[in-house]
């Protein structure tokens, strides 16, 4: 008799889960806004916005304490003080010009596609008093908190990781008499780890409940009349994921394993439409793909916070959109302005859902364009949101690879003098 053999039954991947629910969540809000249009308002406000908003308040309970305690065991692991300058450096050297061709990528767009031209008689939609940004000195200034207990419990990301970089330095500094707060740090993060995965769980169910109360509250006929607006956002957000691709091959980074290895918070963002959402699965993916622990510890936080490729693209392709509708006059001066503002706003935009049309105000006025020109964009931003989430996270790990690439390994430098002493010592 030959011996019972132990199969075990295939699971389904997280990102397919996601997926599934989130293609059938645009079929059930469809059916809904299409065939009972009357019990969506009951359903969206009972049962439908309220699942969704609990997921996203349960990923954002998790996000805070492992970003946290990712990065302060991450600048642990880098021994070298002077490394963290030099993480930073390459970093937001690496930051600027890829957001500024996403800025350049989004005007060309724009400008080639003149999708502004064919809009007629929308009807502007009625938005929420739009809150004026503080200017760009005064985001910098903002970047040092007063108190690093205040920045944890407001959630403020940004605030978050200064915190994190300047306890990460206190510990290389204060040597063995840090063990017993760094054992706390490395309990926090197995503890957010494990919370993170019973409220992946519910992901699906969660991305399902979001998608279909957008698509049953809006339905497709806004995203008809402004066509070629949502086309020319896709594509120019394509052209830089293929980008990305390109430079990932060019590197030698296996782009097809980088894909499949950040599938899980590649579907999630675009589920979510938010970065900080995905964030702890981007540390997972980046893991899996093999990134050094203590490069993705920095660099996905760092990036998470302040990359925003989606949003460089959004910004300029967006003031040029609403000038070509209200016909304002092209001039290069219009488009400087534009460009500059459009990089700056890229890097105080918060990875939340609709966060691009409070700073969409910042550049429209500073460019001197009509800032109703947001309510004509707002009702069809959540569709087109989660696709810029997907390239925001697809920058930001492929940013943290060309580090690990540039960065040669601890090990890399130290090995080869110590097999050459080794060598000395034993002739």
């Amino acid at each position: 008799m030959e011996p019972a053999v132990n199969r075990e039954k295939p699971r389904i991947s997280l990102s397919t889960l996601v997926l599934v629910s989130l293609g059938v969540g645009i079929v059930f809000g469809f059916v809904l806004n299409v065939f009972f249009p009357t019990i969506v308002p009951l359903l969206d406000t009972y049962i439908l916005a309220p699942t969704g908003k609990v997921f996203l308040r349960l990923i954002q309970f998790v996000v805070i304490p492992l970003v946290f305690s990712s990065l302060v065991l991450g600048l642990t692991r880098v021994r070298d003080a002077t490394l963290v300058g030099r993480f930073t450096l390459k970093l937001m050297t690496i930051y600027l010009l890829t957001s500024a061709l996403g800025v350049v990528l989004g005007m060309s767009t724009a400008l080639i596609m003149q999708p502004g031209s064919s809009v007629k008689s929308l009807p502007f939609t009625e938005m929420a008093m739009i809150q004026q940004n503080q200017s760009i000195l005064d985001w910098l200034i903002s970047l040092i908190p007063v108190n690093p207990m205040e920045a944890l419990s407001t959630g403020n990301l940004i605030q978050t990781i200064f915190s994190a970089a300047l306890v990460g330095v206190g510990i290389q500094l204060a040597g063995d008499k840090a063990n017993s707060f760094v054992s706390l740090i490395e309990s926090i993060y197995e503890i957010s780890e494990k919370i993170l995965s019973v409220i992946l769980y519910i992901a699906p169910l969660g991305v399902f409940a979001l998608v279909s109360s957008v698509i049953a509250t809006q339905g497709f006929e806004l995203v008809a009349n402004l066509l070629f607006y949502v086309l020319g956002l896709f594509i120019a957000t394509s052209i830089m994921i293929a980008l990305y691709a390109i430079l990932l091959w060019a590197i030698q980074a296996k782009p097809i394993h980088f894909f499949r290895s950040f599938a899980p918070s590649l579907s999630l963002g675009f589920g979510t439409a938010s970065s900080n959402a995905a964030l702890p699965i981007v540390l997972q993916d980046a893991q899996t793909y093999g990134i050094r622990d203590d490069i993705a510890g920095f660099a996905v936080p760092l990036g998470t916070a302040i990359k925003r490729d989606g949003s460089a693209i959004l910004q300029s392709f967006n003031a040029l959109f609403i000038a070509q509708i209200f016909h304002v006059p092209i001039t290069s001066n219009l488009i400087l302005t534009i460009a500059l503002c459009a990089l700056l706003v890229s890097f105080s935009t918060p990875g939340v859902p609709g966060s691009a049309l409070i700073t969409m105000s910042t550049v429209l006025s500073t460019a001197g364009l009509p800032l109703e020109g947001v309510a004509i964009v707002a009702g069809v931003d959540r569709l087109t949101d989660g696709y810029k989430t997907v390239l925001n996270i697809v920058g930001n790990g492929s940013t943290a690879i060309l580090l690990n690439r540039w960065e040669p390994h601890p090990s890399e430098v130290v090995e080869p003098e110590s097999t050459q002493l080794e060598g000395i010592v034993g002739e």
